[in-house]
């Protein structure tokens, strides 16, 4: 008789093993320490951090936040509120639908980074930890208690690898970085969404408003920051922030509510964006603003070749000094070699429609290119455009841009009587001449997210699609490639050049050291083409929040001198290495860079 003897049977998670946390401490201890630690940072920025009020922010003062205290109160606001949803508080779970517990870990690590930074600030432009006043250091304390808990949460850690002893010194070196790797990603995991309670239609109108509302607040914020340490604390507090309200699963179901209604989305970012003007008391962030606003829609407008078509496009940035110098040309300015002054929807769709021309010029002869060859020659481009308009000074070639003056005293926009170079009173609000601006760049911000919306929900746009992800299988399946593509890189340069015309008339001077492909001040083709990738490509919203990130970020770092470009191709390497794929990301190029998440039943459109 022959005794059958059955396998053990396999756990699903074989390669995981439950650990208590990377601390050790017990759960319910654990848990306990970080939701108290988050509570008593808040109760900390109500008590004074220093004596004396020559640091920044006055933080001398009790019972009234400041400076980089508001900073640490809403990062550790965010901790507590976390803390409280890991207990399965009744309530806060829609909060957290993939799980609170990744998400607290980096709510306290980044309220710990915000508050230890001001500790060090104050130390060291005062002299040392004696100026600390007692909620400095309960702010010290707290936040250290809060990571301490955080980080001893339990969560999934990755059996290691065993490590051959045959193996050379450098080999297991790597294998133990890469377990260290694996231990931190598996820390920092999600876990499965919980299905979302069903609301009614108004209630997620409300919240999509609420979202838009905390992000108006969030980026006039950040752009009204009045010192360099004011600005480290809000880049902490925000990215650590916002991470860790991705990992709980907020941000992906706020982004699900705003696929579903798109056209209310829309409709609030822009109100949204247009109450900005009337947030400010004068006109100096009101001019980063309309900057930014400049740079965003050439952006958008770059995203459509890059995004949407596949196309590396390294000389774009000369579509936007086409438009500008054509509306310059025909501006009424004393320096233009034409005697014209066109009205500026003339001018603006002439601006546009040269642009495309070029675009076609350029695009007709290379766009049976691809890839890297492509790219090379749309540098040329660029370059070509720089270098034609410097020539055409009158000496070297005809006397049409000036040359390296340039086209200056370009004057202010006059639309139906209305001066945009004058302050204006509205409803009480005073705004001067960049709001004005700021307002009309809006207006065209807006008819490029139309086309671009339209046109990637079209025919066409789905052929673009088609083009990026497998040209080949594209033309196999009829798609004319050529003509596809050159559509594509006709609609982007006449954006750009639109956007053009405004600039041109809000910089007063057009000159070609504007348009170079890596200039000192954006925007140009290096940029550009990082706020698509930084943002998510094939969006509408990434390269809005992308190109907004590029510009205002080196214009605050300006304190770092030399440093500046270091500090700041440092946070996109580290944005690239953790979130290939975008800010906002498409939800196909998501699944792409992660093979391990679930796909979609329907995926989105192109331009969600």
């Amino acid at each position: 008789m022959t005794t059958q003897t059955t396998a053990p049977e396999t756990s699903s998670k074989s390669d995981t093993v439950k650990h208590a946390g990377l601390i050790g401490l017990p759960q319910p201890l654990a848990r306990a320490l970080a939701t108290a630690g988050g509570a008593l940072a808040v109760v900390s920025t109500f008590m004074a951090w220093t004596w004396t009020s020559e640091f920044p922010g006055d933080l001398t003062v009790y019972g009234y936040p400041g400076g980089l205290q508001v900073l640490v109160l809403i990062g550790g606001a965010l901790t507590a509120l976390l803390g409280l949803s890991s207990y399965g508080i009744k309530g806060l779970r829609w909060l957290t639908p993939a799980g609170s517990d990744s998400a607290l870990r980096l709510a306290a690590f980044g309220t710990f980074a915000t508050a230890w930074y001001t500790i060090i600030a104050i130390s060291t432009q005062l002299g040392g930890l004696v100026n600390l006043e007692p909620g400095g250091w309960i702010a010290g304390v707290a936040t250290l208690a809060a990571v301490l808990g955080a980080f001893s949460l339990s969560f999934d850690w990755p059996e290691p690898e065993p490590i051959d002893p045959e193996d050379s010194k450098s080999e297991q070196l790597r294998h133990r970085l890469r377990g260290v790797g694996a231990v931190l990603k598996a820390a920092l995991a999600t876990g499965p969404s919980a299905p979302a309670r069903k609301l009614p239609s108004y209630a997620e109108i409300l919240i999509i408003v609420a979202a838009l509302t905390v992000g108006l607040v969030v980026f006039t914020y950040g752009i009204g920051t009045e010192y360099d340490e004011l600005f480290i604390g809000f880049l902490i507090t925000a990215g650590f922030g916002f991470a860790a309200l991705a990992k709980a699963g907020l941000v992906g179901r706020v982004s699900a509510l705003t696929a579903k209604y798109r056209t209310v989305t829309m409709i609030g970012a822009f109100a949204a964006a247009a109450a900005f003007p009337f947030t400010q008391s004068d006109d100096q962030y009101a001019t980063i603003g309309v900057y930014i606003l400049i740079f965003a829609t050439v952006a958008l407008g770059l995203n459509i070749v890059v995004g949407l078509a596949g196309l590396l496009d390294l000389g774009y940035v000369a579509f936007l000094g086409v438009g500008a110098y054509t509306a310059a040309m025909v501006s009424g300015s004393p320096s233009s070699p034409f005697d014209i002054h066109l009205p500026f929807w003339a001018s603006a769709l002439l601006g546009a429609a040269v642009a495309m021309v070029f675009g076609v010029i350029i695009g007709a002869p290379t766009l049976r290119l691809r890839g890297d060859y492509l790219a090379i020659v749309t540098l040329g481009f660029g370059e070509i455009f720089r270098i034609t308009v410097l020539n055409l000074d009158g000496t070297s070639g005809p006397d049409i841009t000036n040359g390296s003056n340039g086209i200056s005293a370009i004057p202010n926009l006059n639309i139906l009587g209305f001066d945009f170079g004058a302050e204006h009173t509205f409803l009480g609000f005073t705004i001067a001449r960049f709001a004005n601006y700021f307002l009309l760049m809006l207006l065209i911000t807006l008819i490029v997210v139309v086309v671009f919306r339209r046109s990637s929900d079209s025919r066409i746009g789905r052929a673009w699609i088609a083009i990026r992800e497998d040209e080949t299988a594209a033309l196999a399946m009829g798609i004319n490639g050529f003509r596809v593509k050159l559509i594509a890189f006709a609609l982007g340069a006449a954006l750009a050049g639109l956007a053009g015309t405004v600039q041109a008339h809000v910089t007063y001077t057009v000159t070609p050291e504007q348009y170079q492909f890596a200039a000192v001040v954006p925007p140009n083709s290096a940029f550009l083409l990082a706020a698509v990738v930084l943002g998510g490509m094939g969006t509408i919203s990434g390269p809005l929040v992308g190109a907004a990130l590029l510009y205002l970020i080196p214009a605050k770092l300006q304190f770092l001198d030399d440093y500046q470009l270091f500090a700041f191709g440092l946070a996109l390497v580290l944005l690239m290495r953790f979130r290939p794929e975008g800010l906002i990301p498409n939800r196909r190029r998501q699944l792409e860079f992660h093979e391990e998440a679930a796909a979609p039943t329907v995926l989105g459109k192109a331009g969600a």
